[in-house]
């Protein structure tokens, strides 16, 4: 299986011009022959921008099904979604011809978020693909209490899981990126002997609780021997098509 992590950069409150983006990233990520392409967390609103209350249910969730059946692509995307009252963060599976496979809503959220978005309940997402079972998380869902989410995932069969992130750094961070991520990926991967995949968007967070932090990819790929098998570049300007074989 090829699969693409599309490393973009997320625009707060600027939907059309985000997911113009990850059309031009899903059109990428085919012509470069990937079977899946893993898009980041929230790519339309942006993780935790204010504008996502006010909006319209729009199309964000069709624009990237018809891009998938366009170009012949699976699709991984974290996007904001509507129901009723209530806003989910929610990663989509979708088939090459555009069909949901499944969907899941992020239930590990930071308190941070709490007021924003509702959060799911169950770690069920797993999907039947023509590569094997896939499952699905959101960002912090990946490091819930006894990684039970991932844990989850693996026991209905999983054999690797995608998920939509948007890992952000204070102003001025200098440190070494990615340890939380790593003990977790690394330790589930080992144990449970599936692959794991966190696509980060980059950018700068313009509202919200972490106005003015950093997002900036490190996007990270750990096979199923608990290996890190791909490290995508640091920064807030760090846009990259990322491409591994598993």
């Amino acid at each position: 299986m090829k699969l693409a992590l599309a490393q973009m950069r997320v625009e707060g409150g600027q939907p059309a011009r985000n997911l113009a983006r990850a059309e031009e990233r899903i059109a990428e990520a085919a012509g470069a022959g990937a079977d899946i392409v893993l898009l980041p967390e929230a790519l339309d609103h942006g993780w935790t921008h204010p504008s996502a209350r006010t909006a319209t249910a729009g199309d964000s969730l069709d624009r990237l099904r018809k891009a998938a059946r366009v170009h012949g692509i699976m699709v991984c995307a974290g996007l904001v979604e509507h129901d009723r009252a209530r806003l989910f963060n929610t990663a989509y599976l979708l088939e090459r011809d555009g069909t949901v496979l499944t969907r899941h809503r992020k239930v590990n959220e930071l308190e941070i978020a709490h007021d924003l978005y509702s959060r799911g309940s169950t770690a069920e997402a797993v999907a039947e693909t023509r590569f094997g079972r896939i499952g699905l998380q959101v960002c912090a869902d990946g490091f819930a209490e006894g990684q039970w989410i991932s844990r989850a995932l693996a026991a209905r069969g999983a054999r690797g899981i995608l998920s939509p992130c948007a890992w952000a750094v204070p102003p001025g961070f200098t440190g070494v990126y990615g340890r939380l991520w790593r003990d977790h990926y690394g330790s589930v991967s080992r144990d449970c002997r599936i692959w794991i995949a966190g696509c980060s968007n980059v950018g700068t967070l313009t509202e919200g609780p972490w106005r003015g932090r950093h997002c900036i990819g490190n996007s990270l790929v750990f096979d199923a021997t608990g290996r890190e098998a791909l490290t995508g570049p640091f920064g807030k300007d760090a846009e990259e098509l990322l491409k591994i074989e598993l």
